[in-house]
């Protein structure tokens, strides 16, 4: 037993010791990735900024590149966009039990983008062990993954917050072509336009934990009396029309909440409204938007 303590304090003084002296191509096995391309660090700052607001967006790249709150903002809806990088629904349930009864929206729109539900999501478990100081809920996440990289760079980042390395660190705005908009949208520059395509070969695989994980999170929506809208942003129409039986994941989110595939509800041309397959360029984000807005309207309007 005192060998196995020895063992262990060893290897919590070895692995903060990789992450603080050894340069960046040695550190194999720690991803401490401070300030990401979702500009998660900013956000988490901001929510005390964000309390009972209209609408609370949700979701991956697809979420926080595609919804804009100055848009919503000018439609008379006070908004907080709460997506972040290849965030999968594991952390999506995370983020919800640390900050919903924080910010306590009214609406939730969750952007529900098919191929999220097939990833281990240890990329986002990543982008919140750095740029989140609260750690709450994150134990069940490592025990869920299993994977080196995350336990390591969960030992790292707790040190990195007990001593206080990170309390002055201010995010760029801007990062590469993203510009940070307060309220959690990042935006991409409208000359920016799709260059290449990726198809799909295969039907969506639903991992189980995932689809548990989601589950859950319109359990806990719903428990909160707050509406919840399902939303699956557009993406190329050469890339969706590649995907194997995308009407078989349409039948299973409308089982859970109102919901709308917007691939087939907005015009959007490839090589002008896209900057990659699957991302809107900022022309695009605003057609989309507006839809977003008119089937909002429309909702409100039938409810009353």
């Amino acid at each position: 037993m005192l060998f196995m303590l020895f063992l262990l304090v060893f290897y919590i003084i070895g692995t903060v010791s990789v992450g603080l002296f050894f340069p960046k191509p040695l550190q194999l096995n720690i991803n401490y990735a401070l300030g990401k391309h979702g500009h998660l660090n900013s956000k988490i700052k901001e929510i005390p900024l964000h309390q009972n607001t209209d609408i609370l967006f949700l979701g991956s790249s697809h979420c926080y590149r595609g919804f804009d709150v100055r848009i919503f903002e000018k439609a008379g809806f006070c908004s907080f966009n709460l997506g972040s990088s290849s965030q999968s629904h594991l952390q999506t349930n995370v983020l919800l039990k640390r900050y919903l009864n924080q910010i306590q929206p009214n609406t939730i729109i969750y952007e529900v983008y098919p191929n999220i539900f097939e990833i281990d999501g240890v990329e986002s478990t990543l982008d919140l062990i750095a740029n989140d100081n609260n750690y709450d809920y994150l134990w069940k996440l490592i025990v869920e993954h299993q994977h080196l990289k995350v336990f390591n760079s969960f030992i790292y980042g707790a040190f990195r917050k007990i001593v206080g390395l990170d309390k002055d660190y201010v995010e760029p705005t801007v990062r590469g072509k993203d510009k940070y908009i307060s309220g959690g949208f990042v935006e991409r520059k409208t000359s920016e336009f799709n260059a290449y395509f990726k198809p799909s070969s295969k039907p969506i695989e639903y991992k189980q934990n995932q689809l548990k994980a989601f589950e859950e999170n319109i359990k806990l929506i719903l428990s909160k009396k707050i509406e919840l809208i399902l939303i699956q942003a557009p993406v190329t129409r050469a890339y969706y029309s590649s995907i194997v039986q995308p009407q078989k994941h349409d039948a299973l989110m409308e089982n859970y909440s109102p919901y709308y595939n917007f691939n087939d509800r907005v015009e959007l041309v490839d090589s002008l409204h896209f900057y990659d397959y699957h991302h809107l360029n900022q022309t695009g984000v605003e057609i989309f938007n507006q839809a977003v807005l008119d089937q909002l309207l429309l909702q409100q309007k039938e409810i009353r």
